[in-house]
């Protein structure tokens, strides 16, 4: 008798129809479920790295989530400021490469303003330490310039030298606004996926300058201080929200974290953010999880498919199966038989897919970076894949299980005697 797996090909050409309609709802399936787990941890690496290469992000004592979510998402609220003078002695701590002060509370409809110095489009890196690019012009250099996310941008339909106004907190109050001190437009920045894209830049100078008339909140009754003339004050802050560190050695991120916990001038707090990230992350990952169990669903009805189809042609290949038996083929033969077709099938199906994930992955990858901030797909299966291939396998088959022992169970006269 000629081996197993010549007699399985053979069979399964003669059905190649209906097992390429399986084999191909089986590829779809194993597609979705290797792109969701690619895209899973690109997004989660892509996350955590929402703020790569800082060491520590430094604000007033609160919980560590709220101030990562306030410093970096810019959601929610800063607790308290920090003093614009702890700042410098931090900064000037001989452990610190360099240092990148944040001031928020400001918005331009809708999106938040963060105040900040050259050296943030210098240090401030994402993804995979990708450093931030222009798309058009560049950082802001005078006292009222401005730069865009790319969000921004393209939400509002702004181009360089386009003149905008911001306003004092989220701007939902009439009067919020500093109409009399208009900023200009001169960069715009490529898209990261972060919540840069989301976000307009000035210099912590200008935070100053449109706040000069202003005191608790609101614009001091009688006092305006026009544009051409604020250059003339000290525009140093006083406070600003948060900053972020880079060291000169990560090794030494902990004995600085203590000092800062320690410092007695006020009461601070520095937190790693891929730690603070990671830990956000199993907040909201519940739809990680929900994509994957949908993925598995999907793969679920192919496999049924795939025993639907097996079931289906045993009467079929009744005579075929007694053929065989009369050959010399025993029970465990055709038992072995539909169980190594069933694994072709998922074979080939798992071949097409990772043929289409890594293709996708080489194609698409770049753009899925630039545009959504996820990590760079990789090309190689990792260890996570690799165990969900073989849970793919196990699946294939213990479903084909039922067909192979329904063939199992088929006696020689059974497929030779003809029904009426």
């Amino acid at each position: 008798m000629k081996p197993l797996l010549h007699i399985a090909l053979k069979s399964a050409w003669n059905r190649r129809l209906t097992l390429g309609l399986t084999l191909l709802a089986i590829s779809l399936a194993v597609t979705l479920l290797l792109s969701v787990e690619r895209i899973r941890e690109a997004a989660r690496d892509g996350f955590a790295q929402s703020v790569a290469g800082t060491d520590l992000i430094v604000g007033a004592r609160s919980s560590p989530l709220q101030l990562v979510l306030y410093a970096v998402f810019h959601v929610g609220e800063a607790s308290n400021n920090v003093d614009w003078k702890s700042y410098q002695a931090i900064a000037a701590d001989p452990a610190v490469a360099w240092s990148v002060p944040l001031a928020l509370g400001d918005s331009h409809r809708g999106f938040p303003v963060l105040g900040t110095t050259p050296a943030y489009f210098e240090h401030y890196r994402y993804g995979d330490r990708q450093p931030l690019g222009f798309t058009a012009g560049q950082p802001f250099s005078g006292l009222f310039d401005a730069v865009l996310g790319a969000e921004v941008a393209t939400k509002l339909g702004y181009k360089l030298g386009e003149r905008i106004t911001l306003s004092h907190g989220s701007g939902q109050l009439p009067g919020q606004a500093h109409a009399d001190k208009p900023f200009t437009v001169v960069g715009i920045l490529a898209p990261t996926g972060t919540p840069v894209d989301r976000t307009v830049h000035v210099s912590l100078a200008a935070i100053e300058a449109i706040h000069l008339d202003w005191q608790g909140g609101a614009p001091i009754p009688g006092v305006a201080i026009p544009a051409d003339v604020v250059s003339k004050f000290d525009l140093q802050p006083k406070t600003i929200t948060a900053f972020m560190l880079g060291l000169h050695q990560r090794s030494g991120v902990f004995r600085l974290q203590r000092k800062i916990a320690d410092y007695r001038t006020e009461p601070l707090l520095a937190v790693l953010p891929g730690v603070a990230l990671d830990q956000l992350w199993q907040t909201v990952g519940v739809v990680e999880k929900t994509l994957l169990g949908i993925s598995w669903l999907v793969f679920a009805v192919g496999l049924a498919g795939l025993a639907a189809v097996m079931l289906a042609s045993l009467n079929e290949r009744r005579r075929e199966l007694a053929v065989l038996r009369s050959v010399g083929a025993g029970p465990r033969h055709i038992l072995f038989l539909l169980m190594l077709e069933s694994l072709l099938v998922t074979l080939l199906g798992v071949l097409l897919s990772l043929a289409v994930v890594t293709s996708a992955a080489w194609l698409g990858g770049p753009w899925l970076a630039a545009q959504f901030g996820l990590s760079t797909l990789p090309l190689a299966l990792s260890l996570g894949e690799l165990r969900l291939l073989a849970g793919i396998f196990a699946a294939a088959l213990l479903v084909s299980l039922w067909p192979a022992w329904r063939a199992y169970r088929l006696s020689l006269a059974d497929g030779l005697i003809p029904r009426l």
